[in-house]
This record gives C-alpha cells, sequence and structure tokens, in this order.
C-alpha cells in the first residue's frame, strides 16, 4: 500500500508540472502575439517646412495675326503650309487679278510702256507659325479675305490662373520655373498681370515669358512657389494619425522599449515627408511610432523592429 501510494504522489506532481510548464507557455505566447510590431524615429528641428502651392501653366500665343489678300484674283503662288515658321515681310501668296487673267499680255503690247501685269504679292505681316491656311492654289478671292493666320511668336508665353489670394506672393516674384510634361524646367519671367479676374473661380491670369517659342500651344506645364516657410520642432508625417473628421491629432510616443502612449498634439505646416508640431508633449529626445500606430490604443504593447 505504501509503494502504491508514492507511485500515485509521483505520478500527481508531474501532472501539475506540466499543467503549469504549458500555462506559462501559452501566458507567454499570449503576451508575444498581443505586441505589434512597430518603426520609430526621433523628432527633428533642423527640417525648414514650406506650403507648396502648384498651378497649372498653359502655353499660348496671345496675338495671332490674320494674312488677307490685297486685291480681288486667282492665287497663282503659294510659298507655305500649315506650321511652317516664316518671318514678318516674307511673300506667302501671289494673286492674279481677273483683269490680268483675261486680258494677257494684250495691253502691254499695245503700249510697252504701260507695264500693266496685275499680279501682286501678299507678305507675312508677323514672324511666327502658320496655325491655318484657309485657301489652295488656283482658288479666287476677294479683297480683304483671309488667306492664313500666323501666330506671334513674340507673344508666346504660359498663362497661369492664379487664385487671388496668392496675387501678392506673385507680385514679390520675378521668375517662376516652368516643368514642362516629361521634367525639363524652364525659366518663365513674369512678364503681365492681367488686370480682371474670373468671376467664378476668382483667379487672375498671369502670363510668363520664356526664350523659348518652339512648344506647342495649349501643352500645360506647372509652376510651384512657396506661401510661406517655418522651422522648429517636427515629425515624419506617418507618425501624426487623425480622427475620421480630421478635427483632432495624435502621435504615438514610447515611455518604454514595449510600451506606446498617445500623445494629442496641434500640427502647423505640411510637407510630403514631415508635419510641424505647434505643442503637444513631445521632444527632441523622445521616439515616435512612425509605421504600426494605425488604431493603437493608449498604453498599447510594442515590439519594436529591428
Amino acid at each position: 500500500m505504501r509503494y502504491l501510494a508514492t507511485i500515485l504522489v509521483i505520478i500527481t506532481l508531474t501532472i501539475s508540472a506540466c499543467q503549469s510548464e504549458n500555462t506559462n507557455t501559452d501566458a507567454a505566447e499570449e503576451e508575444t502575439a498581443s505586441e505589434t510590431t512597430v518603426t520609430v524615429a526621433s523628432p527633428t528641428d533642423t527640417v525648414t517646412l514650406s506650403n507648396q502651392v502648384t498651378l497649372n501653366a498653359t502655353a499660348t500665343y496671345l496675338l495671332s495675326s490674320d494674312v488677307k489678300a490685297n486685291t480681288n484674283g486667282y492665287i497663282t503662288k503659294m510659298t507655305i503650309k500649315p506650321a511652317d515658321h516664316v518671318g514678318r515681310g516674307v511673300v506667302l501668296f501671289t494673286l492674279e487679278t481677273k483683269e490680268a487673267r483675261a486680258l494677257g499680255n494684250t495691253i502691254n503690247k499695245l503700249d510697252p510702256s504701260f507695264r500693266f501685269n496685275g499680279i501682286t504679292s501678299v507678305v507675312s505681316p508677323a514672324t511666327g507659325y502658320v496655325s491655318m491656311l484657309n485657301h489652295q492654289m488656283g482658288d479666287y478671292v476677294q479683297d480683304g479675305e483671309v488667306l492664313a493666320t500666323i501666330t506671334d511668336a513674340s507673344s508666346f508665353g504660359f498663362v497661369v490662373e492664379v487664385p487671388f489670394e496668392y496675387l501678392s506672393k506673385i507680385r514679390q516674384m520675378h521668375t517662376l520655373p516652368v516643368t514642362l510634361p516629361g521634367g525639363e524646367i524652364i525659366n518663365g519671367s513674369i512678364a503681365k498681370i492681367m488686370p480682371t479676374a474670373n468671376p467664378v473661380a476668382q483667379t487672375v491670369k498671369v502670363l510668363l515669358k520664356t526664350t523659348r517659342n518652339d512648344i506647342p500651344e495649349n501643352i500645360i506645364g506647372t509652376i510651384q512657389f512657396s506661401t510661406n516657410t517655418a522651422t522648429g520642432l517636427s515629425v515624419p508625417k506617418t507618425a501624426v494619425l487623425t480622427d475620421e473628421t480630421q478635427s483632432s491629432f495624435w502621435v504615438m510616443k514610447l515611455i518604454n522599449d514595449h510600451t506606446a502612449v498617445k500623445v494629442p498634439v496641434e500640427k502647423g505646416l505640411e510637407t510630403d515627408k514631415f508635419i510641424q508640431i505647434v505643442s503637444g508633449d513631445i521632444s527632441l529626445s523622445d521616439m515616435v511610432l512612425t509605421s504600426g500606430n494605425f488604431g493603437l490604443s493608449d498604453t498599447a504593447t510594442v515590439q519594436i523592429q529591428k
């Protein structure tokens, strides 16, 4: 009997030890599973933040000149095609009057001193590109009829619709870089600010002149300028969280190696990488969560990713 009782005691102790070990293991696994893996970063005060405004800039020719017939007659010669570049004063069309075609050289044979030929030339009124060609060889045209349209190269520029609240900032500038589709950047100088505003959008047209006039009309580029700048304490943009209404903001700050607390903050200027912290219990010596922080409750248990 004593031997049997001893065996029962040993079995009981063994089972208890196994249950205790399993309980401790489960508790450790549960604690590890409840930890959220996060990455952290330190606030900085060496970054200069600025509000960047991006606006579209449309390439355009502000002036175009019509090439008009200077007499009634037939087009006997054309020296241009659509999109050709022409210079001011270059002959574009030759016209022959109806009378000259009908009479031919009859008058000259009767009186050689008269020197009648009935041929006139039409020249380009401006330097630019042929944007429209309305007639072809052999057409009969009336005096004053538009034969072609020349875009005035000297009037080329980029037109920017600037919101009125930014107009005072634009007036302080002399140049604005224009970024073209594809990434090429050209310098634009502020040439004119139109005296009227769009009544609906409350924008004012600003003309930027460039040294380039080989850019197709209606190409849309972009300009950027800063409205204000700020320095001071800032954190990575991903560290700042907000509610659904975006009325309150906070960051998750480490108070030890495994605990993060919710710290309400007031933000200032914002860029694509950093957000200025105007107020809040954050200092340069703190560590804030930059990933894994979404949805964490106050005093959350975390594990820093190495």
